[in-house]
């Protein structure tokens, strides 16, 4: 499912929509706040310029019902907005994603995902360790896309920034190809074992992948909470997730969820951080 130039270029819109909607998140993460409160005020973002949210109404047991995914803690991924106050002291993974419609569509179009972990107010030492390390393998990918001639070995290099800080590298949630729809081919292990290596694929220009190191202070172990959705540490210790939407093009990788690269690109997103 590769990607041509214009094709990646539909895609970075959606990404950049993306991207402000995490900063709307991150002015907002502060003692005090409801997760519910962020998620609707990024849904309001997402309504107002008229972009789908990717989130809601996903299929499950309980149909998603937000457009963000917000987990605290030792909430992995997919934890639901809700009344959950945050406080002094948590950590706190906003995931969320949008789709920028073809003209004249109802459905077709393009999609950007991505995903940060903020602290709320001031955290431990380890957690900001955690923070650092997590952050670093996305960063770690993002360098090395554009050389490395498979993804086992950029997932390897990943691994490796995770096991000497003592941190455990989830393996039951992988990052995924982007295009059209929010999941493609391939899977992407943020690991490397015999069965990841058995699966590996190449590296080539057009590939568009979500890339998203997953990473717990204790195991690697994780579980799933009575609301279908939530995905837990199983040792109940903290986690982060960061992520953003590459494109392998033939000048490199482009982070089509990263910041705005012209003064076109930015947006005023003030009425939602008030």
């Amino acid at each position: 499912m590769l990607k041509s130039a214009r094709e990646i270029d539909r895609m970075r819109k959606a990404g950049l929509f993306v991207w402000h909607a995490l900063q709307i998140a991150e002015k907002l993460v502060r003692p005090g706040m409801t997760t519910g409160e962020i998620d609707a005020r990024i849904e309001q973002f997402y309504e107002y310029h008229h972009v789908i949210p990717l989130f809601k109404g996903v299929p499950g047991t309980v149909p998603f019902p937000a457009v963000t995914c917000i987990s605290v803690n030792e909430q992995v991924v997919h934890g639901i907005p809700g009344d959950r106050v945050l406080r002094e002291g948590d950590i706190v993974g906003i995931d969320t994603g949008c789709k920028i419609l073809d003209a004249g569509s109802q459905s077709k179009g393009w999609c950007g995902d991505s995903a940060r972990t903020f602290a709320v107010g001031k955290i431990t030492f380890e957690q900001q360790r955690l923070l650092d390390v997590t952050e670093g393998m996305l960063n770690v990918a993002i360098a090395e896309m554009g050389r490395a001639a498979t993804w086992g070995a950029v997932a390897r290099k990943m691994q490796a920034l995770a096991k000497p800080a003592g941190f455990s590298v989830i393996e039951d949630l992988v990052g995924h190809g982007i295009g059209r729809e929010m999941h493609e081919s391939p899977q992407v292990p943020n690991y490397v074992s015999q069965k990841t290596m058995q699966n590996d694929f190449k590296l080539v220009p057009g590939m568009v992948l979500a890339v998203e190191p997953m990473v717990n202070i204790g195991t690697k172990n994780i579980r799933t909470l009575r609301d279908h959705w939530t995905i837990s540490t199983a040792d109940r210790k903290p986690s982060a997730h960061f992520e953003h939407t590459l494109a392998l093009t033939t000048s490199g990788v482009r982070i089509l969820t990263g910041p705005p690269e012209s003064d076109e690109e930015r947006m005023d997103i003030s009425q939602w951080t008030v």
